[in-house]
């Protein structure tokens, strides 16, 4: 996505990111074990937000920015573009829950690959709400690196047996 200036908010979803400067309200995600990264620099009053779905590629059909490392490199080429320094970056991780017990822990895997990309890149985490069985709705403020959150509902980790399916049956759900 390229940058914008508006007034009310804009919602990003997996797979996407946004970046935005002065004039832009802010911009909102909602979180399950997917993680966002909000990356802005203070002194040139920019900043972005992502929504990864998974730390690494697995070989699927999804987007680019569905990974981690790809939308992390995404967002910070975009900010560059936009006037940030990169040694100016400063980071707000939130996301990763655990949402269903019994199956691979995938909010973990991100929350994991967030915080190793962030001190890999020398960027500076200032704050991280990250884990946890609940969603989270996510709203930040691009031009100041202003955000906050609010955990949706009281939802309960639900417990699920998992037994390997025969090897030529494929199960839906």
């Amino acid at each position: 996505m390229n940058a914008v200036s508006t007034d009310r908010p804009i919602h990003i979803s997996q797979g996407e990111f946004l970046v935005a400067g002065t004039g832009a309200k802010s911009i909102t995600t909602i979180l399950g074990s997917c993680v966002a990264c909000c990356l802005y620099d203070e002194n040139a009053q920019v900043g972005g937000m992502n929504h990864f779905l998974l730390p690494n590629t697995t070989g699927s059909t999804f987007q680019a920015a569905s990974f981690g490392v790809n939308a992390m490199e995404l967002l910070i080429n975009e900010l560059i573009k936009h006037g940030a320094k990169r040694s100016d970056l400063r980071a707000k991780l939130f996301g990763g829950a655990r949402m269903v017990n019994g199956l691979s822990d995938i909010g973990l895997k991100n929350s994991e690959f967030s915080i190793a990309f962030l001190a890999k890149e020398r960027i500076t985490c200032v704050s991280q709400s990250l884990g946890g069985s609940q969603a989270r709705r996510v709203e930040f403020w691009p031009d100041t690196g202003r955000a906050r959150q609010k955990m949706l509902g009281n939802a309960e980790v639900f417990e699920r047996d998992v037994t390997p399916a025969p090897a030529r049956e494929i199960e839906l759900f």
